[in-house]
Formats: structure tokens, sequence, C-alpha cells
């Protein structure tokens, strides 16, 4: 193997080159990216960087110095258009071709639109933040759709400068699929204490000129609008190329979508072993650890490849609680708070999938608090045995 392809320049992207290189690819290795930016860090753009507390230069997930040290073909600025998997062949925009032995796809994921929203705001790029960043001024009405993590973030960062927020949400409590019902509803308490009028139940039907009409006709008015209802995995340059495509790149267990070809990120969906469950997850440390093991096991003979079974992590800031997570807590049958007290907003609490132990959630506690969860949830921990440990 001579020419390795790797398309998408985030965190996953980059991890994979710099995995290749550490396990002695020293062939042509071409490092794709549809922005004209040097690979950088996504979270903190809903965080640090919207409020201004970070410039762009502190998102660089890597000094140029860095990026010349991995001797990389690189192609920023130029998306890829097509793949031709049978020529080996990645086609991009400005109509160069990146022949590869081996190619992993790490194009990550585009927000989901609204009808009318062309002059709304969505958060994905630099780009993105630094427009909304511009616009959050004191006493701005800000109009947020979706109270996912990504919504709820945005809206704690602009009630802190000062920003008037409303927060509509078409599920009756907010994140309840994911983190559960009573969990939510603490989460969606601390928008309320901070003045965020929050409305539950409502269904988004377009974007207007002076903010967003209900699906019942009532129009909330703002002065900017901020679309934050999920993500699409960016697929459509794979259209018949005969890889395998359905809400992001089919995977197996060692996250290879066809011979010589992986997937990594946000954009791939994959058998995690762990959970005997597919998944596609859209967080910032799973990117990395997924673009290092497609990596390695691209450059592995068949019969040393490993599956690629993580212990899935995710982190949020909002207001004063900070928030992490491990496991797959999606589908799960029961919580149960197995630490702290919720009323405190200071708690760890445990989920259960069938009688399997499968997420632990911790609001306002120590790192050392959670992480014995997540050993347990590595180690395939049965449900009635993990729930009577304590999480110290």
């Amino acid at each position: 193997m001579r020419r390795v392809a790797v398309v998408g320049a985030s965190a996953a992207g980059l991890a994979a080159a710099e995995t290749l290189r550490r396990a002695g690819f020293d062939g042509t290795l071409t490092l794709v990216g549809d922005e004209p930016h040097a690979p950088y860090d996504r979270p903190p753009l809903s965080k640090q960087f919207l409020s201004g507390q970070w410039t762009p230069g502190r998102l660089a997930l890597r000094t140029p110095a860095d990026l010349d040290a991995l001797g990389l073909d690189l192609r920023l600025g130029t998306a890829a258009t097509q793949l031709d998997l049978t020529g080996r062949t990645v086609w991009l925009a400005d109509g160069s071709r990146v022949p590869y032995d081996g190619l992993i796809v790490a194009t990550g994921v585009r927000p989901r639109r609204l009808p009318g929203d062309e002059g709304a705001h969505v958060l994905r790029t630099l780009d993105d933040a630094l427009a909304l960043r511009d616009r959050l001024k004191p006493g701005c009405r800000l109009a947020v759709v979706g109270a996912g993590f990504l919504g709820a973030e945005a809206a704690a960062v602009a009630r802190r400068l000062g920003a008037r927020v409303t927060l509509l949400e078409p599920a009756p409590v907010p994140l309840a699929h994911a983190v559960g019902t009573e969990i939510g509803r603490l989460l969606s308490q601390a928008h309320l204490d901070h003045g965020v009028e929050l409305r539950t139940g409502v269904t988004v039907a377009e974007v207007t000129g002076g903010g967003v009409r209900l699906a019942g006709g009532e129009v909330v008015e703002a002065d900017e609008v901020l679309v934050a209802v999920g993500a699409l995995p960016n697929t459509e340059w794979l259209a018949d190329s005969g890889l395998p495509v359905g809400d992001g790149v089919l995977c197996n267990a060692y996250c290879e979508a066809a011979p010589g070809v992986y997937a990594a990120g946000d954009v791939a969906r994959w058998i995690n072993p762990l959970f005997g469950a597919s998944m596609r997850i859209e967080h910032r440390t799973n990117a990395a650890e997924q673009g290092m093991a497609a990596a390695r096991n691209l450059l592995a003979a068949p019969d040393a490849r490993r599956p690629f079974a993580p212990v899935p992590y995710f982190w949020s800031d909002q207001y004063d609680m900070k928030i992490q997570a491990y496991g797959f807590l999606r589908g799960h049958d029961e919580v149960t708070v197995v630490d702290g007290d919720l009323a405190e907003r200071r708690f760890v609490a445990a989920y259960r999938t069938g009688d399997r132990l499968t997420g632990a959630l911790a609001v306002g506690m120590p790192p050392r608090a959670v992480r014995p969860w997540r050993q347990a949830i590595a180690g395939g921990a049965v449900w009635q045995e993990a729930a009577g440990t304590p999480a110290a």
C-alpha cells in the first residue's frame, strides 16, 4: 500500500492521518477537507468560542509545524464529489482526482434545515459560529429551534451574553429520549432558572423574516434564529459508488465498508460489539478514537484487525452544570440515581438496557465519580450487580 486518501479533515480524519504515520506508513497520504481551515476542534464552537472566550487560533487541533511534519498532500477548501470504488479514485470539486490504495471516509455531518431557513443560523463550522457570535448582542432576541445538547449549549451562552432567548422543542421534555424524563426535566429547569423562555410540545413549520412560524400559525418573533434540529451524514458524494450507505457509511465491527475502504467519525455507522448494536456517534471523543481504529485496521493484516468496541463518551457545559456521560443511553429501559442528589444538580445516574448496565451520566460531579461506571460498562456488567456498586 503506497497511497492512502483520508476524506474529511476534522478530528476523525486528522487522527487517522496521524495514526497512519505513527504506524510507519511512509507513502503518499492525502488529506481532503471541504473547509478552507486547517483541522480544528468543533465542541468549543457552541461553548467557549461562541461566548467570545476563545479566538479562532485556539481551536486549531495542531500547529502548522505539526501538520507539516506529517508530510501530507493537504487538499483544503475542496470537497470530494465522487468515489470510483472500482478504479480506487476520489474525485474533487476542482476537477482533480486522488488515486488511492486505501481510503478512510471521515466526511462528518451537516445540519438539518427547515423550510425557509436560508437566513437562519446553524452551528457546525467555524464560519457558522463566527456569524452567530457577531449577532449575539445584549437585548438581541434569539429563537433556538431544538433543545438538544447543541441548542441548549447555545441558549446558555446567549443568555450569558445578555440575549433574550426562546428555546423551542417539539418533545414534551427536552432530551428525555436520551437521558430519561426526570433528568430531562432537571436539565430544562436550568434554562428556566436563567430566564430562557422554554416552550415544549411545539413544532416549527418555517423560519420567517421576523422569527419562526409554529405549526399552528403563531409567529415567535426573533431578531436571530438558530436551527439546531440534528444533523445528516455527508454521504451524497458516495451515491452510485457501490459503497453501502444508510444513515451513514455502513461498516462492520472493524469500521470497514468495503475492501480497503474504512469510515470514521460522525459519518460512520458500524457494529459496536460491546453493545451488539449498530450505531453512529456524533461525539468528539468517538471521532478521534474511531479515526485511529480505522487507520490501524486499514494497515493491518486481515487476521490482525481489532473490532472497534468503545464505551462512547460525551460532555456538555450549560450554565454552571458540567454534564458527562459514558455508554449508549438511547433506548434504555431504566435509569436510577446511584450517587448524589437530583435536586442539588449533583448526581450520577446509571442506565439499564435489558439486563445490562449500558450507560452512566453525571452532573456536577468530579470525573472520578463516573469513571468506575465506564469500567463497568466496558466489562459488560450485569445490571443487578452494577446498580449496587458504589460509584467511587
